[in-house]
């Protein structure tokens, strides 16, 4: 493999993790959708998948976990599934793409180049779909808050929920991990074609030889 296709790998593995993370804390973090009143300003209040909190300006931060599973709302499930199951695939993929990277001593047997590749675009495969998945949930709930600020029928002085740091880091995590999906199969195309074992070209060339007295000898 030529060193263009190593760099590659390297940087797509490091982006892979990078994202990865971004998705977990993004997955972690309450501040999905925020709000604050200008009836009580010293306070505003965090929506996330997992809980809860209220904020206020001295410093303080009170959080709760939703009581029950089965009285959230659908938008609610609906981010907590895609958004674990964009962490399962993201972690197979990285587990799977790391067996073939080239500095890995793995598959080292004749055709091993051909199953390193395999693997390293099979985990940058799973690499993009992880990022899909971390973006349906963050862009569906920033979509659902979009329409809910700009509602007619919710009087002005009603607060609204806005974006929340943890919309920006699931969007820059499920990017970067399409980003690195690609940079991982891009690594597979521009690396060059395994070359024959020295040895295993000798043993073909002796066998070839010794097939080619024994023809002679019987003519």
């Amino acid at each position: 493999m030529d060193t263009c296709a190593c760099a590659l790998e390297l940087l797509g593995m490091l982006v892979y993790v990078g994202a990865w993370l971004c998705a977990l804390a993004s997955t972690i973090l309450p501040q999905w959708l925020t709000m604050s009143t200008a009836l009580l300003a010293v306070e505003s209040y965090e929506l996330g998948l997992w809980e809860t909190c209220v904020v206020q300006d001295i410093g303080g931060m009170e959080c709760r976990a939703y009581d029950t599973l089965l009285g959230l709302s659908n938008d609610l499930k609906l981010a907590r599934i895609l958004m674990c199951s964009s962490l399962v695939v993201g972690m197979l993929g990285m587990l799977v793409a790391i067996p073939g990277l080239y500095l890995v001593n793995s598959c080292n047997k004749h055709g091993g180049n051909q199953t390193k590749k395999r693997l390293t675009i099979i985990g940058g495969v799973m690499g993009m779909i992880s990022g899909v998945l971390c973006l349906i949930p963050v862009s569906y709930m920033a979509h659902l808050a979009v329409i809910h600020f700009f509602d007619d029928q919710v009087p002005d002085v009603v607060p609204r929920w806005e974006f929340g740091d943890a919309l920006f880091c699931g969007w820059g995590g499920g990017f970067l991990l399409i980003v690195a999906g690609l940079l991982l199969v891009t690594s597979c195309s521009c690396s060059q074609a395994e070359p024959e074992p020295v040895l295993e070209q000798r043993y073909q060339g002796m066998s070839t030889d010794v097939s080619f007295r024994k023809r002679s000898e019987y003519v």
